[in-house]
This record gives structure tokens, sequence and C-alpha cells, in this order.
């Protein structure tokens, strides 16, 4: 659009209701959805993996947000979900922004509260098969989003950018 013409529109817009500016910005930008990721790290370093009914390969407890839902909840929430564990969430996030499938994923490193029966854990949710606590040379196979989450929450603590690689 040529300056002139876009400065116009730009002034109309600014001239619109709130409401109206916002129906607008929805309909012609793309949509994605929020998750929280937890990265749970145990006291001898071992990290908690939990395998989906319906996915190959291990992943990170984590879901989507519920709408007008704070992340930091959501996180606590989805692990408690899934697993029956209550955490506490270490330090900053980092964020993944996927753009194909539209999806950006918020992760914590969080460790479980004191007097957690973690040996003892079981699936809460019918999503869940299996948790395992892994040491992190160890790993198995896991999901590209989670191999993804964990780079970037490691990144995100060494001060490392995804434009270093």
């Amino acid at each position: 659009m040529p300056p002139p013409l876009h400065r116009l529109a730009l002034s109309v817009f600014g001239m619109l209701p709130r409401r109206v500016r916002r129906v607008v910005v929805r309909s012609v930008t793309p949509s994605f959805t929020v998750g929280a990721i937890c990265v749970i790290e145990r006291s001898d370093g071992r990290i908690l993996l939990v395998r989906q009914r319906y996915r190959q390969h291990w992943g990170l407890p984590g879901g989507l947000l519920e709408r007008g839902e704070e992340v930091n909840g959501a996180a606590r929430r989805e692990v408690a979900e899934e697993t029956g564990l209550d955490v506490e969430l270490v330090g900053e996030p980092a964020v993944v922004v996927e753009p194909e499938p539209r999806r950006v994923d918020v992760v914590f490193r969080a460790r479980p509260r004191p007097g957690a029966d973690l040996d003892g854990l079981e699936p809460r949710s019918p999503e869940i098969v299996e948790l395992r606590w892994f040491h992190p040379e160890g790993l198995p196979a896991v999901q590209e989003e989670t191999s993804t989450a964990i780079v970037a929450l490691a990144r995100a603590r060494t001060g490392r950018l995804a434009e270093d690689r």
C-alpha cells in the first residue's frame, strides 16, 4: 500500500471503537494456541516425562491454557491434572513460537514441592498412560516439541538466543 493510503487507513482504523479494532485485528492476523509446559527436575537431576495415549514418543507435562487463565497457573494446573504432582515454578520461562502449527509454548523449569511422593506417581489423566523419571543423559525418544522446549529452556538459562545456533 502506498504511504499516503497507508497513513489514511491507519487514521481511519484509529477512529474505530476499540472493540471493532480488536475484531479487525483478530480477523486479519493468524491465531495461535498457547500452551504451558514444565520441565520438572528432581533433586537428583532426573526429569519427569509422560507418555500420552495418542503420541508415540515421550513428552513433558503440560497443555493448553484455558480462556482467561494465566500461564503460571496453567502450568501448575496441567502438571497436577496429568501427574498429581504439585510443583514450584523456578525462574523465568522460555517461549517457543512454532509458526507452522501456529502454537506458542511457554516452557517452565519446575521442581516438586517438598514432601511429594516422587516414586509413587501415577497418571491422573486418561490421556497419560505412563510417567517416568529419566536422567538427562539417558532420555528416551521424545516428541519434537519436547526437545525444542528443553533446548529453549537451556538457552534461556545460559543467555543464548536461538540466533546463536
